[in-house]
């Protein structure tokens, strides 16, 4: 049981790695590619149904994707903005954990303002 479950966490884990880089580099892809990811990662559309609405088999859906997958894997591999974003994202939240910390012990008004300000513009960053 409990190997099943880490299973079905690691193919979520996946299924959401490429929804994020098919975001960040599906332009770079061929339209098609795109879409078809798209199609059944986000929307979570069958090989059957994506298909039917392409007017194309269920092994060039699976071919489709799987050449998109390498792609957006190579990609990332070359150019790591997803690793560098959620690398910006923790150290941004750690901020903003040390700037609630000085808040909630500092009592002078003027400074109290100056880091809801410097949370308000980091957490339009995250």
């Amino acid at each position: 049981m409990e190997t099943f479950q880490r299973k079905e966490v690691a193919t979520m884990e996946k299924n959401v790695e490429i929804s994020i880089l098919n975001q960040l580099y599906g332009s770079l892809l061929t339209q098609k590619q795109s879409k078809i990811i798209e199609d059944y990662y986000d929307s979570d559309l069958s090989l059957s149904e994506i298909a039917e609405n392409n007017d194309i088999t269920r092994q060039a859906v699976r071919d489709i994707l799987k050449k998109g997958e390498k792609k957006l894997f190579e990609y990332e591999e070359k150019l790591h903005f997803m690793k560098r974003t959620l690398n910006q994202e923790k150290k941004i939240e750690k901020i903003l954990s040390e700037l609630t910390k000085i808040q909630k012990e500092d009592s002078d008004k003027q400074i109290a303002t100056i880091l809801e300000n410097i949370k308000k513009e980091l957490n339009c960053l995250v």
